[in-house]
């Protein structure tokens, strides 16, 4: 569409023999939260520094608000109207935040007002504190506020909440709603299945430099999840050994067991199996989430740290 904020069109990127992107294509509406969902290694950093500007892709067409990334005037255009946050977003440690706010907003021709940053983002007790004493949560915070110090038209977050606690993580998935709700456009790239479900508004499932699905949250768990799945609280190996003579779908979170299943018939031929071995267990029923789908596209689950398994 002529009006997205991103347009990427079969694109391709190889270091030597390597294919990191696979002949990718998808748009990025402006207003929406869309995010790149993938493993470590999946392709989704070198798609974003594609977009950005910092990488050269092999082939393929890539525009970024209208402007082909690969134009070095129009590329430098770019770079004035977009915001990143890279992995592991570090800046100088013996500066304040206020301090390094103020010297990342006088790198551009415009930028917002640091105090309102500092309030927008729960900085403002922080404001004269050294960056290299914040805790990594404020660090991330302060590295978003960063992103945003020139009032970019788009703000590309990679990985934004890797590593962080699950009470910092939310707290940044609030900042992510409230710049959504400030009109921008935000792609973002993550291995969290939460994350994705809870933010986007479409997901790109990315899978050894491919896209394997894209749509909304509801429409991916509507084609690939299944309705429902039963979840074995803490059944281990055993359980899992004797349901996996059943059925092909049953799959190990940590200790417990979960059996996606479409027919009511399918628990009790699980029960059966389970008490014939006599294996008592605890039983809660799931509805289908992201998680889901992407085991059902990638045959592999994500670890905490980004790795496949």
């Amino acid at each position: 569409m002529p009006d997205a904020a991103v347009s990427v069109l079969s694109l391709v990127k190889k270091y030597g023999e390597n294919t990191a992107v696979n002949d990718i294509s998808f748009e990025v509406q402006r207003g929406e939260i869309f995010a790149l969902l993938g493993p470590n290694g999946a392709g989704k950093t070198t798609t974003v520094e594609i977009l950005e500007c910092i990488r050269t892709p092999t082939s393929g067409t890539v525009r970024v608000l209208g402007l082909d990334v690969t134009d070095r005037r129009e590329s430098s255009e770019i770079k004035k109207r977009i915001g990143v946050l890279p992995q592991d977003f570090s800046t100088l440690d013996r500066l304040t935040v206020r301090e390094n706010l103020e010297f990342f907003a006088g790198m551009y021709d415009r930028s917002v007002n640091v105090d309102g940053l500092l309030e927008l983002f729960g900085l403002k007790d922080k404001a004269n504190v050294r960056f290299g004493m914040l805790s990594g949560g404020l660090k991330q915070r302060v590295g978003v506020a960063a992103a945003i110090v020139n009032d970019p038209d788009i703000v590309f977050l990679d990985e934004p909440t890797t590593g962080l606690d699950p009470e910092v993580r939310r707290a940044t998935w609030k900042i992510i709603r409230d710049m959504k709700a400030k009109g921008k456009t935000i792609l973002l790239t993550t291995h969290y299945m939460d994350e994705a479900e809870q933010l986007a508004d479409r997901i790109a499932i990315i899978v050894k430099g491919r896209i394997a699905a894209l749509d909304t949250p509801h429409n991916l768990i509507r084609e690939y999840g299944a309705s429902k799945s039963m979840v074995f609280k803490g059944a281990g190996e055993a359980a899992f050994g004797t349901l996996r003579r059943f059925f092909e779908n049953v799959a190990m979170e940590d200790e417990d067991v979960v059996l996606p299943f479409e027919d009511a018939k399918d628990i009790q031929v699980a029960l059966t199996a389970l008490m014939d071995r006599g294996l008592m267990v605890e039983m809660e029923v799931r509805s289908s989430t992201i998680e889901d789908v992407f085991l059902k596209l990638a045959g592999f689950r994500i670890t905490e740290t980004g790795e496949a398994r």
